[in-house]
């Protein structure tokens, strides 16, 4: 027996997973991401104070 999966299969698979790459984790990164960043920078300004000209 054999477990190799039928090209339908592996095209069905192929698609969901493209779907939850592209509407669920590349934006729940994105915002995790840029969230970080300003998170970063707000702690920083806090610690070393606001930028100065």
């Amino acid at each position: 027996m054999s477990d190799n999966p039928t090209p339908e299969q592996v095209r069905k698979h192929e698609k969901n997973t493209f779907i939850f790459l592209a509407v669920f984790l590349a934006p729940i990164l994105s915002v995790i991401i840029v969230g970080g960043f300003g998170f970063m920078i707000w702690i920083s300004q806090m610690i070393f104070g606001p930028p100065t000209s």
